[in-house]
């Protein structure tokens, strides 16, 4: 069973199933996370949609590069998220199955290219109570020995 964050959905809605990867990057002075800028200021995992025909691990290094600018190494899956949201940049109502990883930040390439994204590192415990959505928070918590 996948445990469920965030609103339960409503039985007015049909949802799209949108899966989703999501990493956790620890560095030496905290974690690596990405700032979305709009539609409002969001401190999140870097991660996102994996795309038709997409690997989920391949998935995963795109989206951190395109939201960080970082190359990541060892991917290692620890659970997983399912959240009903409404999505504004696809206009629609979606189910989102969110697979957490924990990944080695190598090294940073370039900016995001990820429009109204920038890479930050805070601390795990930031992490923990200033992460956007729930699903995030209990990852980061569970990981950082902090729930």
């Amino acid at each position: 069973m996948i445990r469920r964050v965030g609103h339960p959905p409503r039985p007015d809605i049909s949802y799209r199933m949108r899966h989703g990867v999501y990493a956790i990057l620890p560095r030496p002075s905290g974690l690596l996370v990405t700032l979305q800028e709009a539609p409002k200021p969001e401190l999140q995992l870097p991660g996102g949609g994996v795309d038709p025909g997409e690997s989920p691990i391949r998935a995963l290094h795109r989206e951190v590069m395109e939201e960080t600018g970082w190359i990541i190494a060892t991917p290692r899956r620890i659970g997983a998220f399912r959240r009903f949201v409404y999505m504004p940049e696809y206009d629609m109502w979606a189910e989102k199955l969110c697979a957490v990883y924990v990944a080695r930040p190598v090294r940073a390439v370039r900016a995001p290219t990820e429009a109204g994204h920038r890479a930050l590192t805070i601390s795990a415990d930031t992490a923990a109570s200033q992460l956007a959505n729930e699903g995030d928070r209990m990852f980061v918590s569970r990981w950082a020995g902090l729930a």
